[in-house]
């Protein structure tokens, strides 16, 4: 029955346009970020800044996941869909968020083709230490498990907001309002927050100041189990209604 309906919920996603248009965008703000910082940004001679040119743009998933799932109630497919499944609205919920995962996972995939395939041979040209292949590597990690942790809290955001602007709208609020303002109060406040530790695990953000990999990826991790509870509870009591 699951397996069932993780493929019913990744035909309904790949029919449509939305993940194409945030996937293509994704890949397009990746390939552009490695463009713009090696050869746009002066001298890159410090290993952080080298990893900030390979950082990719999860935060886009997290809207697609957000958008998406609050789509169904917009368009008000999510109960019928409840109903032709034969499921509980928790399960489908789950099955919709694997979906969503394995989605991000492909185009997680794709930003970290493009960006070491285009970012490497560019940062060679730079002076000073180059990246080893440990460094590489856990960009290349921090931006898959970033890319689908990120899409995953979108889709728990959806179901709980249940509307695609407001979804969106706080997500950019949040992004680019609240996470600075938090930085002004303590350099590291963001990173405690979804995106800021997005920041960190992509190295979009990164200085001794900042969390460790390992403890930006724990801060997601929560956010993304509690994120989820909720959405899922959320679900239940529909059901039980």
């Amino acid at each position: 029955m699951t397996g069932r309906l993780v493929r019913g919920e990744l035909i309904n996603i790949l029919t449509t346009r939305t993940p194409l248009v945030f996937a293509a965008a994704s890949v397009a703000l990746t390939a552009a970020n490695v463009l713009i910082v090696t050869l746009a940004s002066g001298t890159l001679d410090e290993v952080g800044e080298k990893e900030e040119a390979l950082s990719g743009m999860p935060i886009l998933l997290l809207l697609l996941g957000a958008v998406g799932v609050a789509g169904e109630f917009r368009h008000r497919t999510a109960a019928p869909a409840a109903l032709a499944s034969g499921a509980s609205r928790e399960r489908l919920l789950l099955a919709r968020a694997t979906a969503y995962a394995i989605v991000s996972l492909v185009v997680g995939s794709a930003m970290v083709a493009v960006s070491l395939g285009a970012g490497l041979p560019l940062l060679a040209r730079q002076p000073g230490p180059g990246l080893s292949a440990r460094e590489a590597t856990a960009v290349a990690v921090g931006l898959l498990t970033s890319s689908v942790l990120a899409t995953m809290i979108g889709v728990a955001v959806g179901a709980l907001v249940r509307n695609q602007v407001l979804a969106a709208a706080g997500a950019l609020i949040l992004t680019f309002v609240v996470n600075p303002l938090l930085d002004l109060v303590r350099q590291d406040a963001s990173d405690y927050t979804p995106f800021g530790a997005v920041g960190v695990l992509t190295r979009m953000s990164h200085g001794p100041d900042r969390l460790s990999l390992t403890a930006a990826a724990i801060v997601l991790g929560a956010w993304t189990v509690g994120l989820m509870c909720a959405a899922l509870a959320g679900e239940r009591r529909r059901d039980l209604a």
